[in-house]
């Protein structure tokens, strides 16, 4: 079951143009564009006429305008044009979602709009500030779970197998780095400390490293759908205690999955360059260098997601890297389980 009650990414800003986007988010067929003011705006890709989809229409001054009849419709839903029709019934009007445009990404609400409270969107700033964090970001549809992705995010144990031959590195300083866990209210936090390691091979291009590095990652799981990620590293031996302030070498990553079904997932991710940020080609080589390492995530899971569906989690078992993922997924299926005993209790 998908948790409906949250905060979903629809797109990417600069996604929404002179066309309509249309996305399934949590099984909902949904229609994003923006309105004659700029506001961008969701709703259910189905016209009320003749279930048209809306995507399949034009973006005009008051809206969205159906492709088949002409029905135009605003951001709230509401038909306000019928072509050679002055009365409009008053159930002419589709779902809308509600939305909330923040630091270049589009959210919606796909739950019970009284609950909705954009306060508990993830900050993440770094969008808006290119002069320090310049930065360049995708979106990758993927057929497996969301939580799949979840999962492979927060357990960095298998970089060194199945990122080997780019942010890798050696297994062994995975599996064994030190690392701190705090629980939070709403997820987790993690720090990892890789010392006086070999450096993998992106981050000999990006930098420069002559020799052995201390490496350092920070990353927050927000519930029920956002990874926020800050690493680094500096030549072995010269780390302090505030690495994000002294660090030579870094870079955050932003990572949001949104749920299109059940078995399948968008992964809408940026990478902010936080080194030599006046140069344009240190961000696009970032880019270039992560983006192939996230490639392998999406071939990995979906190849997961397809033995899942063949044969169940049935007889999977759970090792000592998997605390991270239990502790998320127990969060995820308490927000479910209250979610349906409100729902059950009206």
């Amino acid at each position: 079951m998908l948790l409906r009650n949250a905060w979903y990414i629809g797109a990417w800003a600069d996604e929404l143009g002179d066309k309509p986007l249309a996305r399934r988010i949590c099984g909902d067929p949904v229609v994003l564009f923006r309105d004659g003011s700029g506001k961008a705006a969701a709703l259910a890709d189905r016209c009320c006429h003749r279930a048209a989809p809306l995507h399949l229409g034009s973006i005009v001054e008051a809206g969205i305008q159906c492709g088949y009849h002409g029905l135009v419709f605003n951001a709230a839903g509401r038909c306000v044009t019928i072509p050679g029709q002055k009365l409009i019934p008053r159930d002419a009007q589709v779902r809308s979602y509600q939305t909330i445009e923040k630091d270049q990404l589009v959210w919606l609400w796909m739950g019970d709009t009284a609950l909705a409270d954009s306060a508990k969107i993830v900050d993440f700033p770094y969008h808006n500030d290119p002069a320090r964090w310049p930065n360049k970001h995708a979106v990758y549809p993927i057929k497996g779970n969301y939580m799949l992705m979840v999962d492979n995010l927060m357990d960095l144990t298998h970089l060194g197998y199945l990122h080997a031959r780019t942010v890798g590195g050696n297994p062994g300083a995975h599996v064994e780095a030190d690392m701190k866990t705090v629980r939070t209210a709403t997820g987790l936090k993690f720090t990892r400390w890789m010392r006086n390691s070999l450096p993998p091979p992106s981050y000999v291009k990006a930098a420069g490293f002559q020799g052995r590095v201390d490496r350092c990652q920070e990353f927050e799981f927000v519930a029920p759908n956002t990874i926020l990620q800050w690493t680094g590293a500096t030549d072995a031996g010269t780390a302090t205690e505030n690495p994000q302030r002294d660090f030579r070498f870094q870079f955050r990553l932003f990572h949001g999955l949104t749920p299109e079904t059940e078995t399948s997932c968008f992964y809408f991710w940026s990478a902010a360059n936080g080194y030599r940020q006046n140069d344009p080609e240190v961000t696009e080589q970032l880019y270039r260098e992560i983006a192939p390492t996230f490639l392998e995530d999406k071939e990995m899971v979906e190849a997961q997601q397809k033995r899942l569906d063949e044969f169940g989690d049935q007889g999977l078992v759970d090792i000592a890297s998997d605390a991270n993922r239990m502790h998320m997924r127990r969060i995820i299926e308490r927000l479910i389980a209250a979610e349906q005993s409100a729902m059950a209790a009206e």
